[in-house]
């Protein structure tokens, strides 16, 4: 981590109505909630194709990023927001559902592989790595034989919304916990739930 440099907030997801409460897009819900937090509003990149917002967690400076491409597209938003606000690779965290988590587990990892996100995979292709921090939200795998591309991009159970916004505060608070404490603490903090 560079103590002197901002932090980058990445938070997966797809652009569009008809996404916007789907289990693909946890990471924009909870760029969304970081984004009150600091009180700004995600609002057009200059550079990159991307909403975005600037501001201060917990003293800390801050770039909240969303690419406006699709899941498979989002790491060259990343990648440009990145660059353009001189952001290292140890100072992205990257926000995302994850199927082999069961629903409302927080994870968080540094690298590894992608495991057939199209999200991670894009963003590991942008940032030539895959060691950037990773805020794992989650979704659990699909009932019986229903393929996992058509479940994560429906909308949460009934069941599952009730207790989404605790889920989504939960790996709020984490993101902050990794610029404030670090990955240690972070891990300790939300694996044990």
């Amino acid at each position: 981590m560079d103590p002197q440099s901002p932090w980058l907030i990445a938070g997966l997801g797809n652009p569009g109505k008809e996404y916007a409460n789907t289990r693909h897009n946890v990471g924009y819900l909870v760029l969304d909630l970081l984004a009150e937090r600091m009180g700004e509003k995600l609002a057009k990149h200059r550079r990159a194709h991307a909403d975005a917002a600037q501001g201060r967690l917990d003293g800390t400076r801050v770039v909240l990023v969303r690419s406006r491409s699709y899941m498979n597209e989002s790491g060259a938003a990343i990648r440009a927001a990145a660059d353009y606000s001189s952001i290292p690779l140890t100072n992205i965290v990257v926000v995302h559902d994850e199927l082999d988590i069961e629903f409302g587990a927080i994870k968080i990892k540094v690298g590894g592989g992608d495991g057939g996100h199209n999200g991670i995979k894009s963003t590991k292709k942008s940032l030539a790595s895959g060691d950037f921090f990773r805020v794992r939200v989650g979704i659990g795998r699909p009932p019986g034989r229903q393929d996992a591309a058509d479940y994560v991009l429906r909308s949460f159970g009934a069941s599952e919304r009730k207790e989404l916004p605790l889920v989504i505060d939960s790996a709020a608070d984490a993101v902050e916990v990794i610029i404030s404490e670090g990955l240690a603490v972070a891990q300790n903090r939300y694996h044990s739930k």
